[in-house]
């Protein structure tokens, strides 16, 4: 994958940079852990300058907002000499699917970025956090509490006013430890009992009043089946994995900064037991992505699916990863879109615009160059010899002359934009109508001399007459002085193909804006399929091939519905921004 030529410094480089110069995790050695030790040993020496980890929670498919984390949590790794673990957060049993899983793993190595070893999942680590649970009772820092989730929600206070404490709060460790294991053990439904970390309910950060860490759930898990009746909650379960793999730097979004209170709390606890490793990991915060145009609300993004109004996950305009890749973006667009606009502390909105730019720079440098009439109207060449066939030769890129030319073949009668034929030509246009003459881009030059129509007055042939000694490329075609330049496809040789023009999905920049339904904010023109005549050397394109259809924009062709010698085109960016111009 190809990286930005320098890197964008920011406050969480400044942090590691910090911690290498004072040599803090030098001294590190696995200590019978699981994670890496599997594969390191037990008292292996972390040779690892710093490790940071990417943990989703496998219950839905990732969008541009993961590209954000995923770019920034590998690319430090990857920037320091370091590892970067890939661990799905499975501690959610009622939402979480092993399609979720694979789609996240391929998503991750289609942006460019390989975890090696380090793949892990929370749901393996369930024992040690169900060990470390009664250690934390043991020592006094966690109680059952059988209040209803009524009274918990009533007891927990305001931001103003402090909790009042749980009347369970003062059982012993050995009250405790019984029940804690009794609810292991399946006795009791769910919701009767949770476990609660004792810490201060008139605490000022209400994450710190004796937050609940396990909670009973009848349900079967996707990994590790009916094992466990109980499961930790995530902000229990996060920093102990991340202890457990020795991650040094956890970078997650804001708005988990009101949690790392616990999340220190909860590891100098387990410190003390001597149930972790130190030096122990950080949590730093970053703003998270927030586009115009899309929403990354994972419950708006379930509701559109799910109501249809888009075709699946995988729908090119949905702002999911999966999504992006079929509709022709491409990684290293990401990365160079996630690197330039950096990483910071203050949330901010930035936008589509910015990221469609950066896919038509890298597209642009990438994609050979092809031709394709999507609004085809017959051209017919009235004074070419019948059953004539020859080739003109055309650039596969303008600016890459290595990349070659390759034959396009021309004949009597030729597809071009209906677009470039008027009738009674406007002002300023420059292309086809009656007595005017046009270049046909790397071939001849023509006159039109008149149009065919259907009763309906409709335009169905253009008729004009070629200049033989015009020909692009050969002596003397320069002398042919013309303001229009249009392209086309022999008639011939074109085949006919499925093309879809996507668009943005929402018509405006803040889906839902003011509570609002976002539903009513989709773009009615977001998609067209349409039926294009596309030059021969397209058809031999394979599945996510990319290619600029000249004049018409970037296009790929479908990683699902391109078979061989017969492949769809989708749309992934217009050669230009017209968002901006209004529509």
């Amino acid at each position: 994958m190809a990286e930005p030529e320098t890197k964008v410094s920011n406050f969480i480089r400044h942090v590691i940079d910090a911690d290498l110069k004072a040599d803090k995790y030098s001294s590190r050695h696995w200590s019978g852990r699981p994670g890496p030790a599997a594969q390191q040993g037990v008292g292996a020496v972390d040779t690892a300058k710093i490790r940071t980890r990417f943990p989703p929670e496998p219950n839905g498919y990732l969008h541009f907002g993961h590209a954000k984390s995923i770019c920034l949590n590998f690319g430090l790794a990857q920037d320091y000499d370091g590892a970067c673990h890939l661990r799905f957060d499975d501690t959610n049993p009622e939402k979480e699917e092993q399609e979720y899983v694979d789609s996240i793993i391929d998503a991750v190595h289609w942006l460019g970025f390989d975890w090696q070893q380090n793949q892990y999942l929370a749901s393996d680590y369930f024992q040690w956090m169900y060990d470390f649970a009664e250690r934390l009772i043991e020592a006094g820092h966690a109680y059952v509490d059988s209040q209803t989730a009524e009274e918990l929600r009533a007891s927990r206070g305001t931001l103003t006013e402090a909790g009042k404490n749980s009347p369970f709060r003062s059982r012993t460790p050995a009250e405790n430890l019984d029940l804690f294991r009794r609810m292991k053990a399946g006795e009791f439904a769910d919701g009767t009992h949770v476990l609660r970390a004792k810490i201060d309910m008139a605490s000022g950060n209400i994450n710190l009043r004796d937050p609940a860490i396990y909670r009973i759930r009848h349900a079967n898990h996707h990994n590790t089946g009916d094992t466990w009746c109980i499961y930790p909650m995530y902000t229990y379960a996060h920093p102990i994995e991340d202890a457990l793999e020795n991650i040094t730097h956890s970078i997650c979004t804001l708005e988990f900064e009101d949690q790392r209170p616990f999340y220190d709390w909860l590891l100098a606890r387990l410190a003390e037991l001597g149930c972790v490793n130190t030096p122990l990991p950080q949590q730093i915060e970053f703003a998270r992505l927030n586009l115009s145009y899309v929403v990354l609300s994972k419950r708006k993004l379930i509701q559109l699916v799910e109501e249809k109004h888009v075709d699946g996950w995988d729908d090119p305009r949905l702002p999911t990863l999966v999504g992006a890749r079929r509709r022709g973006f491409t990684p290293e667009a990401f990365c160079r879109f996630n690197e330039m606009n950096g990483v910071t502390k203050s949330d901010s909105w930035i936008d589509i615009s910015v990221l469609e730019e950066c896919q038509r720079e890298h597209l642009n440098e990438t994609a050979p160059r092809r031709i394709a009439v999507l609004d085809p109207v017959r051209l017919v060449i009235d004074n070419y010899p019948e059953g004539q066939e020859e080739e003109c030769l055309a650039p596969n890129h303008p600016q890459k002359p290595e990349w070659g030319k390759r034959p396009v073949p021309f004949s009597k009668e030729l597809w071009i934009e209906r677009e470039d034929f008027m009738e009674t030509p406007s002002k300023g246009y420059f292309r086809l109508f009656p007595g005017n003459t046009v270049r046909l881009r790397y071939g001849f030059v023509v006159k039109c001399i008149g149009c065919d129509k259907d009763a309906e007055g409709n335009v169905t042939a253009v008729h004009c007459e070629y200049m033989a000694d015009s020909k692009s490329g050969t002596p003397g075609s320069d002398s042919y002085k013309v303001k229009g330049n249009i392209h086309w496809v022999s008639a011939k040789h074109a085949y006919a193909a499925e093309v879809r023009l996507y668009d943005r999905l929402f018509a405006v920049e803040a889906p839902g804006e003011g509570g609002g339904d976002f539903i009513a904010d989709l773009n009615p023109n977001s998609k067209l399929v349409i039926t294009a005549q596309l030059e021969v050397a397209l058809k031999d394109a394979a599945a996510e091939d990319r290619f600029q259809f000249e004049r018409h924009g970037y296009f790929v062709a479908d990683r699902f519905d391109t078979k061989p010698g017969a492949p769809v085109f989708n749309r992934a960016v217009t050669l230009k921004d017209s968002w901006s111009k209004g529509k």
